[in-house]
């Protein structure tokens, strides 16, 4: 199985034909004009299943399935958090919770960024603890910008996740630090010089134990695109 995020910087139905080169699974792409808008400019994207959320029809999050597997929003959704979408998926080897994840939320006073994702693990711990789950997507979020006397940090949630048994695939995968990446997955303003890992992919021990490769795009192939570079991971499921 492979799945992918991208954050398409809007515009994805100009773009699709990219990331449909990759042959993706599962794929999570922040920034997502509403499905009614995606007229696809290939015949090669043919998702099975596609659910969006959002207010700004040309902005939101889109998570689309291929072959066998098929999305289904979790009854449990709190729409408390905005962007933070908890999921079904089957038709695989191991059905999971797939929390599809594009970390911003302007009207919470307590954190627009990481706050928002360690509200949402603490509220769904009975849905990643206990079940396959696969948390992935645009977290808006690194250590290196951790506040003192806060808990709900980057590098708290990392520690928070890791108890329900749940790591993430590009640091186990390439030996990394958080905080210290050497592969960049965002590029302030298409910059070379301003690089961030802001993208993740967490996934519990059974998938972690089936984890292959997991690439992260080339600046240079997907700067002319996106201020992203996708996440790419595959799982031998």
């Amino acid at each position: 199985m492979k799945i992918i995020t991208w954050n398409c910087n809007m515009a994805f139905r100009k773009k699709a034909d990219l990331i449909s080169a990759h042959q993706p699974d599962v794929l999570i792409i922040p920034e997502c004009e509403h499905p009614e808008k995606l007229i696809f400019t290939t015949d090669h994207f043919k998702p099975t299943s596609t659910l969006w959320f959002g207010k700004n029809r040309n902005k939101g999050l889109a998570i689309f399935s291929f072959g066998n597997l098929k999305l289904k929003l979790i009854k449990d959704h709190n729409e408390d958090f905005k962007m933070i979408i908890p999921i079904r998926v089957t038709g695989s080897k191991t059905p999971f919770n797939l929390f599809a994840i594009w970390a911003y939320n302007p009207d919470d006073k307590d954190g627009v960024y990481v706050t928002q994702v360690w509200k949402a693990v603490n509220h769904y711990k009975h849905l990643i603890k206990n079940i396959p789950a696969i948390l992935i997507g645009d977290f808006n979020s690194n250590t290196i910008w951790d506040k003192k006397n806060r808990i709900d940090t980057h590098s708290s949630l990392v520690n928070e996740l890791k108890k329900m048994g749940v790591e993430s695939t590009y640091h186990v995968h390439h030996k990394q630090e958080h905080g210290k990446e050497e592969h960049p997955t965002f590029y302030l303003y298409k910059h070379a010089d301003k690089p961030y890992h802001l993208d993740y992919c967490f996934a519990s021990k059974k998938f972690m134990k089936k984890l292959i490769n997991v690439e992260v795009g080339s600046h240079q192939e997907w700067q002319k695109h996106s201020d992203h570079s996708p996440l790419i991971i595959t799982f031998n499921d």
